[in-house]
Order: C-alpha cells, then structure tokens, then sequence
C-alpha cells in the first residue's frame, strides 16, 4: 500500500479490496493477531534476494497481498501496473505450480526464501489434505485462497502469512 511508484487509482482499489476482503472474512478486527514487525532492511533484503531465484516475477513490479480469515486466508499477487501483461502471465504460471505443490504439502520454495524455521511451515507441511488450497486467476494476477476447519492449521497459516508480510516489506500487504 505504501509504495511510492504506485499510480493513486490502484492503491486505493488495493485498499478498497483489502478493506472489503477483511469485513467479509469476519477478521477486520482481528485483535487477538497482532501486526507483523517488519524485518531488518537486510532480511528483506536476503528475502528479495532468495526470492528472486525461485519466483519469476520481479518483486519491484508487484505486490502480495496476504489477508487472514476465519478459515485460513487468501494470498493475493498482482501486478502493480494491471497492464504489465509479462508479470501477470508470471505470477500466474507461479501461482498455479506453488499451489499443485501446496496441496501435497510441498512447502520448499517458501523454505527457500524465508528459511525452514518460518513460523507455521511445519504444520502446513504436515497439512495432509487439512487445507483446502484453490487457485484462482485475476485480471491483474492471481489468488490462492486457504481453507481449514482446523483452528491450529489456521492459526498456522495465519503466522505464516505475518511472516511473509514482514520479510517482502514493501513488497506485500496485509
């Protein structure tokens, strides 16, 4: 939301949606979680490095987007110019394999940016067809939506998604 090279008509879709993502999810308020600390400039810094050698998009043109709700949550990647068709074809083609992998519990490529003591990467590992992983295309990106009836799955994912937030900074929202 914070990005200084985003055109004011997107962050404010950006915001509308995130806005409307949270009422809908019952977790608007969800003070029980609280905000990530964002990481040191040198972690998001080996985060965005790390990153770039396992997703295909360039970080400094899109945004993730995590958003937690009583299920679990939705992860969102677009691009933050909605006529960049490259970087949409991109986070597509990687949303639609880190999800086939999600499924069977293959968290590797998360492990490989963020490191294997990421907070809730162990229960999702372990998920064994607990969580729902669907996938979903947008106009400017895509969506993976999360959704367990387990409350320590959920409570994993929610952690996870905080982790991210805080390692990618600039690069992801709540």
């Amino acid at each position: 939301m914070n990005r200084p090279d985003r055109p004011r008509a997107c962050r404010a879709l950006l915001l509308a949606a995130t806005a409307a993502a949270a009422l809908s999810s019952g977790c608007a308020d969800d003070s029980s979680t609280p905000a990530p600390t964002p990481a040191t400039s040198g972690r998001q810094a080996e985060v965005a490095e790390r990153g770039a050698s396992v997703m295909p998009f360039d970080l400094e043109r899109t945004t993730h987007q995590f958003t937690k709700t009583d299920t679990g949550g939705v992860q969102t990647v677009v691009a933050d110019d909605p006529q960049d068709t490259t970087q949409i074809t991109l986070i597509q083609r990687h949303l639609t394999a880190e999800v086939d992998r999600f499924r069977r519990g293959d968290f590797t490529d998360p492990a490989r940016i963020h490191g294997n003591q990421m907070p809730g990467l162990e229960a999702l590992r372990a998920h064994g067809g607990r969580i729902t992983i669907d996938y979903e295309p947008t106009p400017d990106g895509g969506r993976a939506t999360y959704t367990t009836s387990d409350a320590q799955l959920r409570n994993a994912l929610h952690h996870w998604f905080d982790a991210q937030v805080s390692d990618h900074g600039q690069h992801a929202t709540r």
